[in-house]
This record gives structure tokens, sequence and C-alpha cells, in this order.
């Protein structure tokens, strides 16, 4: 390790050190009586207000995948990576609505997770158990990709060995943050935020000021950058989308922007709210996040510019391409101003790893443990169960990193968006109506997974040579129904995801009006119109972390005959 930057790793670890102090003192931070119930652990006893929930979900939402990958994408595709703002500008508007009305029934009735809420609208088992696991599933590679983002990092201030010793800095760093969110829960995170939020804005809105001055302006940078990706093999590479490659990134925003909403942490964070006015605002007020997400995108073009190249990882001998960014700090700045960058990226890495080991576990404990291992588990006891999910969370990230290799990670995350759109008619769309069939929504379901996993696996890269789950882009010349094919010839690609929804739907659609023709039980609704527009003046329906209450709080003390053999 003599290639370790003392000053970088100086500052870093004095600033992590400080988040660590606001970790473990966040569990007094605007605490309850008690911290042994899973909505004053999982969800900071929903008390918090506008300016908590915008740093909450903006640390939350934006991740170090934003901060390292996209960057990196940009400088190896181009424009194709600049997907992430209008998907960040059109979420807001299409989320705004849902997210109401889920917050509100979820308060009203006591539900923790968006499982609990399909299993209080539809009473089957069942069908909330495949959100809660689907949800899971696809919650973990991006837990992952937090992981990436720390380890770019640390590689870039020296620690590139090979083997366990190159990842011990990240056994450190993430034993530390399993310590204080077991302790403080949702609440060390959402104070952590506001030290994360800062860091991120001073650090970005300087460098974008600073760098295109030194390297000598804008058109510069450009010009780098249209040089290089014209010897690019990728043809479908550049600072321009071609005819090809337009409703691939089309159809990818628009499925980011669906998918947002699905995603535990995000629903987590929101739920913390104390009122609809806090998301309201906030949902307005995140916009603004999409100015700096747009900045960091440049630094991709600007990173071409200055000839950066990234580090390669010794523990896998191939170039980490996540170190872009770190390493354009190294390069055109003062030590001081990098090991500022560094730690803005680490503690960005650490909010939302913290938020989705937090949602994950709430989901374990709510709609597998206790509905499967523990129906009889008090309040005391979901709480302590989720802490301890929440540890091994953790650690199957951690071992992830560790037994595999980090464009895995990346490529898993493809998966993810995939699998989470599927839940989408089952959770959103029953916000609206019960038209939809219990039944059918979990055809659908397992019909819209089954094909969305096939056609990443069918998809190569030809790139890297890796044979599957090289992509999230199908070539609709392709697509093939029953063996016709409606494109075939075209070029033009478009997002997996996207694909495998509207199977989904097609299938719960039919299977609705088959089932609906035969006269099969759609289940017991233990929700009632007006919890979808109560505020925080209405009463709950359930006592939530009150002893003397129902044993268990949400669907189970309010749906008994929803279940069946059926159910």
């Amino acid at each position: 390790m003599t290639d370790v930057k003392p000053v970088e790793l100086t500052i870093f670890i004095l600033l992590f050190g400080t988040v660590t102090v606001m970790g473990f003192m966040a569990s007094r931070w605007r605490a309850g009586n008690t911290m042994s119930t899973l909505d004053e652990w999982g969800l900071g006893g929903r008390r918090f207000g506008p300016w908590v929930t915008w740093f909450l979900c903006g640390g939350n939402l934006y991740t170090a995948y934003t901060f390292v990958a996209l960057p990196a994408l940009i400088f190896g595709a181009g424009a194709m990576g600049f997907f992430a703002v209008p998907f960040a500008l059109i979420a807001y508007p299409i989320v705004f609505l849902p997210l109401v009305r889920l917050w509100s029934v979820c308060r009203v009735r006591g539900y923790i997770t968006p499982a609990d809420f399909v299993l209080g609208r539809y009473g089957s088992r069942m069908l909330a158990t495949g959100v809660a696991i689907t949800a899971i599933v696809a919650t973990m590679p991006y837990i992952a990709l937090q992981l990436v983002g720390l380890e770019a990092v640390l590689r870039t201030m020296g620690f590139n060995q090979a083997g366990l010793l190159g990842h011990l800095p990240l056994f450190i760093a993430f034993t530390i943050l399993a310590l204080y969110t077991y302790q403080s829960g949702l609440r060390a995170p959402a104070l952590i935020s506001f030290v994360k939020d800062g860091l991120i804005y001073l650090v970005i809105l300087v460098a974008v000021v600073y760098l295109p001055f030194k390297l000598g302006g804008w058109e510069f940078v450009f010009s780098e950058a249209d040089a290089k990706f014209a010897q690019t093999p990728n043809p479908n590479d550049g600072v321009l989308l071609n005819g090809n490659n337009q409703l691939q990134f089309a159809t990818l925003a628009l499925g980011s922007a669906l998918a947002i909403l699905l995603y535990p942490h995000a629903a987590t964070g929101f739920f913390a709210a104390s009122d609809r006015n806090a998301i309201k605002r906030n949902m307005s007020a995140l916009q603004v996040y999409t100015f700096l997400l747009a900045i960091i995108g440049l630094f991709g073009y600007l990173a071409i510019a200055a000839h950066v190249r990234p580090l390669t990882n010794n523990a896998t001998g191939a170039a980490d391409s996540n170190t872009i960014l770190p390493q354009l700090f190294v390069q055109e700045f003062p030590s001081w101003f990098a090991g500022l960058a560094f730690s803005a990226i680490a503690i960005g890495a650490l909010v939302p790893a913290a938020v989705m080991s937090i949602a994950a576990a709430n989901l374990w404990t709510r709609n597998v443990y206790v509905e499967f291992v523990r129906p009889d588990a008090t309040p005391a006891q979901e709480a302590r169960q989720a802490k301890v999910a929440s540890l091994v969370v953790k650690l199957g990230a951690v071992a992830s990193i560790v037994l595999l290799e980090p464009q895995f990670a990346i490529e898993l995350q493809l998966v993810g968006g995939v699998l989470i759109l599927q839940i989408l008619p089952a959770m959103v769309v029953a916000l609206y109506t019960r038209w939809l069939h219990r039944w059918a929504l979990l055809g659908g379901w397992a019909v819209g997974l089954l094909y969305g996993v096939w056609l990443l696996y069918e998809l190569p890269n030809p790139v890297t040579g890796q044979r599957h789950f090289g992509s999230s882009a199908y070539p609709l010349g392709e697509l093939s129904l029953l063996g016709w094919q409606p494109f075939a010839g075209s070029p033009t690609t478009v997002y997996v995801g996207l694909i495998a929804l509207a199977v989904n739907g097609v299938v719960t659609v039919l299977g609705t009006v088959v089932l609906r023709a035969m006269g099969v039980s759609n289940g017991h609704d233990s929700t009632r119109p007006a919890d979808f527009h109560a505020d925080e003046r209405q009463p709950r329906s359930v006592l939530l972390g009150d002893p003397a209450s129902l044993t268990h709080i949400g669907p189970r003390a309010t749906v008994p005959t929803g279940r069946g053999p059926n159910g």
C-alpha cells in the first residue's frame, strides 16, 4: 500500500468518523418511547417532516451508483447514459398521486411494507409473498452497487491489493454501518443524509465550474468526446443518440420512472413522512436533484477531455471503469478537495445502503418471517428479527462483492430493474381499483418474471464477449411471439423491462376476464375507500407498538377471513 494518498485518506477518515458518531447518536434523535417496534426502528416513528424527508429521500434515491456508475457509463457509451435525466424528470409526476395514496392507506391500516398493502387489499398470502420476495431480490444488487462505489473510492486512495486484504477497508466501513443501523434504524441514514447532501452539492457545483475552465471550455470537452466515440467499435456510442437507440433511451427512462416507486427503499423513505403534505412538497422539491444529476453525467465527458484512465483492479486484473470519477478528482484537483469528493461519494453509498437494508429487513420480517415462521411474534420480536435481517442483508452484499466481479453486480442490476417492474399491477394498479383478479395478478407476475429474465439471458455483450446478461437493450427484430416476429429485421432496441411488463399486463387482464366470468373469489379487501385519502389527523385502525393492541399490526390484524386454502 505504498501508493496510499495520505491527505485524501485523512480527510476521508475524519468525515467518515463524523457520520459514524452521528449514526450512533441518531437513536435518540426524535425517538419515541421505545425502539422495539418496526414502526419506530424501520420507519422512524413516521414523524419526519418535509425537510428531513427531503434529505432522506434525496440521499436514498440518488445513490453511489449515480455518482460513480453514471459518469462511467457516459464515459464509455456517451448519450445513452443520460437516460437518467428524463427518468428523474418524469418519475416524480408519475409517482406523485399513487405514492400519496399509498402513504395514506399504509398509515391508517398500520402497514409497514408495500407487501402488507397487497395482503390487505387482496387477502392473498401468495401474492403478498411474491411481491415481498421480488422486492428483496431486486434490492440486493442495488446494495451491492453501493459497495462498488465505495470500493472505487477506496481503490483510488490506494487500497487496491489482491485478495481479502484489498477488501479490508470495505469490511471495516460496512461493519460500522451495520452497527449503527442496528442500533438507530432509519434515523441513522436520515440524520447522515444532511451531511451527505451538503458534501455532494459542494463538490459537484465547484467541480462543474472549475473543470471546464481548466480543460479549455465545453466546446473542447464535447469535441474530445465526439472524437473518442468516433473510434469506438459500437455504432450506438456517441454524444448523440441515433435511430437505433432512441427507443431504447425512451423506454429505459420510462421503465426506470415506473420502477422507482416499486423499490422498497423508496417507499420506506416516504412512509417515514409525518403527513401527506410532506410527500407532496418533496415530490416537487426533489426535482432540484435532477439538475445535479445532469451535471454529474457531464463528468463522464470531462473525464474524456482530461484523458482519465481507469485504475486496474488488482483483485481481477481488469480495468475498473467505476474509478473514472475518483481518478478525475485525483488528477485535476488538490489533494484536500479530492478527499472531500471521496468522502461525499462514500457517504453517498452509506445512506442508501442503510435504507435498502432496512427496507429488505422489514419485508423479510413482516411478509416472510411473521407470515410463515412466527405468526405470534410480538412487535418487539418483529423489531429484533428485522435488526438481525438487516445485518444478514449487508453481509450478503459484502460477500457478493468479494466472491463475484464488480461488473457482475452491475449486470445483476439489469435483472433487478426488470424484476421490480413485475409487481406494478399488484401494487400500483391496486391503489385505484380491485378489478384485476388476485390469481391473474399472480399469474401475470410469474410470466413477466420468467419472460423478462429469459430475454436478459439471451442478450450478449459484444464488446466484452459476454454471452448472457450483457445488456438490457433488446433488438425488436429478434422479438418473437409464439414464432411470429412482428418487427423482423429491425435494429431498433427497447428496454427489456417494459417488454416483460407488457406481457405481464396482457396475462393479468386476460386472466382477470376469465376468472371473473368463472365467478372465482377475489379475496377479502380490508381497506376502505376513505383510507386512500386519509391525512395525519385521521385515527389509525391499529395502534402501532401498543402492547395492548392486537398482536399483529397491519394486515394480520384486519384480514382474518382473507386466508383460506386458495389464499
